[in-house]
């Protein structure tokens, strides 16, 4: 797993492009706000880095992806 400590992930939207995201491990999973989106949209994630579907995100961290 790339990235600082795994605190960062690569989510793949719905629409073929990947955002970086902060994942907050001390929240909850289901908490919207353990998820911060740092990075813009990119058309390939880093090879080293964990890649998540934004199906697995609560539906609030989902809007903020496509924010961008």
């Amino acid at each position: 797993m790339g990235g600082k400590h795994g605190k960062y992930v690569y989510v793949r939207r719905s629409d073929g492009w990947y955002v970086k995201v902060r994942v907050l491990k001390s929240r909850d999973e289901k908490d919207p706000s353990r998820y911060i989106v740092v990075g813009p949209k990119v058309r390939e994630a880093p090879l080293t880095y964990e890649v998540v579907d934004e199906d697995q995100l609560p539906e609030e961290a989902r809007m903020a992806l496509y924010a961008l």
